[in-house]
């Protein structure tokens, strides 16, 4: 059997999409680099080579997710630059449980000043991607960011999205509010 050697780029994106998955199940302070380095099948000393610290590793997922998310965005408006679009775009990504779990965790870790920097140059980010993108007023990308949030966290309790859980009364009433509903919970 042969093995196929990656590249440089290969094996740090290897490695980043394998802190996805570990950071989201044990966010930024549970979560090892090598923790890390096994998911990703390299040794815990390559880890910190390539990305220096578990800070900036942890970064590099928060970039992915953001990246992943203005791509999904960008998509959308090529169909059509509507905030109604990029919604229901966004609502795809409700699969993607790892990736959204990521922007949580690093809302939580903001304490931390160069966590909080990186996660609100990506948030600012992707607001004014939708802005531009839509041409939607302050207000309007505002509620948008709102909703998205929700919908977020509805996504991470799994009341949204791919094998949600049983549905209970509060989460059939609040759904129902959102505009154009048109699924229900599990």
């Amino acid at each position: 059997m042969t093995r196929t050697r990656l590249t440089a780029s290969e094996r740090q994106d290897q490695i980043v999409q394998a802190a996805l998955t570990a950071f989201a199940q044990g966010g930024y302070a549970g979560t090892t680099t090598d923790q890390v380095a096994r998911l990703s099948g390299v040794s815990q000393p390559y880890v910190i080579r390539i990305f220096g610290t578990k800070q900036e590793l942890f970064l590099a997922t928060v970039r992915l997710a953001g990246r992943r998310i203005e791509a999904v965005w960008r998509a959308a408006a090529d169909r059509e630059p509507t905030l109604d679009s990029l919604g229901h775009a966004y609502k795809e990504l409700l699969a993607e449980r790892e990736l959204l779990a990521v922007l949580l965790h690093g809302f939580a870790a903001s304490e931390e000043p160069v966590v909080g920097d990186a996660v609100r140059a990506c948030y600012g980010n992707l607001y004014q991607t939708v802005r531009d993108l839509t041409g939607a007023s302050p207000e309007e990308a505002r509620d948008f960011f709102a909703m998205g949030m929700l919908i977020t966290v509805l996504g991470a309790m799994r009341v949204l999205g791919p094998d949600p859980v049983p549905t209970q009364p509060w989460m059939t009433s609040l759904i129902s509010t959102f505009p154009g509903h048109d699924e229900k919970p599990a």
